[in-house]
């Protein structure tokens, strides 16, 4: 076996197995990063303390039907000075306890309903920040696989560039080479150079971007054992089995189909100002000293009062009906908001299930591409060893090779994205479907 063939036989060993099985035990996996992100990310943490505040709405929209009970008390000092007699002092003091129960009141019963809308939405909200956290983690954590794999490539792309840049000047001093030959060796080499310092440096703003929903710098991460093509089990096959599941269980449907409901009760609450309300009022007064102030000399009076209070609306200045005019065009504008969510939905649908069930082929086909890339390396190095081919088709064989490794890591990260986002788009993106993505870069 050559030197060669030697050397891609070892950077492949590195390449796929080594480096995954030697960081196993200390690399995070995209399950442990997720864990993190629960704990650590602001966003995630923001969304949860909103969803938490709007449980309460459904209690505030209940006390409109309940009853209030309000309690006032008063004590003061008055000194009277009449041309009777001396001025006199009276001592007044009060206590009124006062209960009103709504009967019939139209816009507290529509409140009530709205505020069950309103923690309905809030579910969905969160429950499509939990999906969102899912995303931008995976997108994250494959930024960062990314990143690493073009560092790697890199890095393997230079050392065996110097060896070809070596051998081409060793070649030249004995004569059996142009100057050519170590020109384009060297050149390659400054180019791979300069391309490892960008990889570097977009693998550290990608941990910069991860860390700042894990809230720590992230270290070594665990990728791919093997680049699996068996498409994951889907739960639809048609694009139309995703599209109809889409437009039952979308969140973002369903939080605007709230913001539709709501829209309407709000038209329903501006009519019922038009009508009148009914409510059961009860008092108890207790007071010492009443109209001492004009008699000289105050009364103590005790009062008990149990009735029904109407009230009927008849002219507010007209602002009923603008309030009712203004609900109305915003229920329009929700209807049209509502429509256009759900076809942008229908779109994505289409272009996640397409970007899934072509990536798997991509895939393939960049695994084929690497092993003949391989074939073709090893040919080429063996064929300069004979004298059939030159330093320049080795370097040329050697980019190809590389690149198609890159692309075949970058298209199965992306495969597994659209995967994701599929699922979320269908309302159906939960941890168990993270993990079986975090099996698949597992390889278990």
């Amino acid at each position: 076996m050559t030197t060669g063939m030697l050397r891609i036989m070892l950077f492949l060993l590195v390449f796929f197995i080594g480096a995954a099985s030697s960081s196993a035990s200390r690399a995070a996996n995209l399950m442990d990063i997720y864990q993190e992100a629960l704990e650590k990310d602001a966003q995630y943490q923001s969304a949860r303390a909103v969803y938490q505040a709007a449980q309460e709405k459904i209690t505030q929209g209940r006390a409109g039907l309940l009853p209030s009970v309000n309690l006032s008390a008063t004590r003061q000092t008055q000194e009277v000075d009449t041309t009777l007699g001396p001025p006199v002092t009276i001592q007044n003091r009060g206590i009124v306890i006062s209960a009103t129960q709504p009967l019939i009141r139209f816009e507290n019963f529509i409140i009530y309903s709205q505020s069950k809308t309103q923690v309905s939405q809030a579910e969905s909200q969160f429950v499509l920040a939990a999906q969102d956290l899912i995303l931008r983690v995976a997108q994250a954590y494959f930024n960062v696989l990314d990143a690493q794999t073009d560092v790697e490539v890199a890095e393997a792309q230079k050392t065996a560039i110097l060896k070809q840049l070596e051998q081409a000047q060793r070649n030249f001093e004995v004569g059996v080479a142009t100057i050519v030959d170590t020109n384009e060796a060297q050149a390659r080499f400054d180019l791979t150079l300069s391309q490892e310092i960008a990889a570097r440096n977009a693998l550290e703003i990608s941990k910069r971007a991860l860390q700042s929903i894990i809230n720590r710098f992230p270290g070594q991460l665990a990728s791919a054992h093997e680049i699996s093509t068996e498409l994951l089990s889907l739960p639809y096959i048609s694009m139309d089995e995703w599209v109809a599941a889409a437009e039952a269980q979308n969140y973002m449907i369903k939080i605007q189909q709230a913001a539709y409901d709501l829209a309407n009760k709000e038209v329903k609450k501006a009519w019922a100002q038009h009508y009148p309300t009914v409510d059961l009022v009860a008092q108890y007064s207790d007071q010492t000293g009443v109209g001492g102030a004009i008699t000289g000399r105050g009364i103590d009076l005790t009062s008990k009062s149990i009735g029904l209070q109407l009230n009927l609306p008849l002219f507010q200045g007209f602002g009923t009906q603008s309030r009712v005019r203004e609900a109305i065009a915003n229920q329009e504008k929700a209807q049209h908001d509502l429509e256009n969510t759900r076809r942008d939905m229908m779109l994505q649908v289409r272009q996640q299930y397409l970007n899934v069930t072509n990536g798997i082929a991509q895939v393939k086909a960049l695994k084929q591409a690497l092993v003949s890339s391989q074939t073709q390396l090893d040919s080429t190095m063996l064929g300069q060893e004979v004298g059939v081919r030159t330093e320049v088709d080795v370097l040329n064989a050697q980019q190809q090779f590389y690149s198609a490794r890159r692309d075949l890591a970058k298209a199965y990260h992306g495969y597994l994205m659209s995967r994701l986002r599929l699922s979320a788009e269908a309302g159906e993106l939960d941890e168990e479907v993270l993990k079986q993505i975090n099996v698949m870069l597992q390889g278990n």
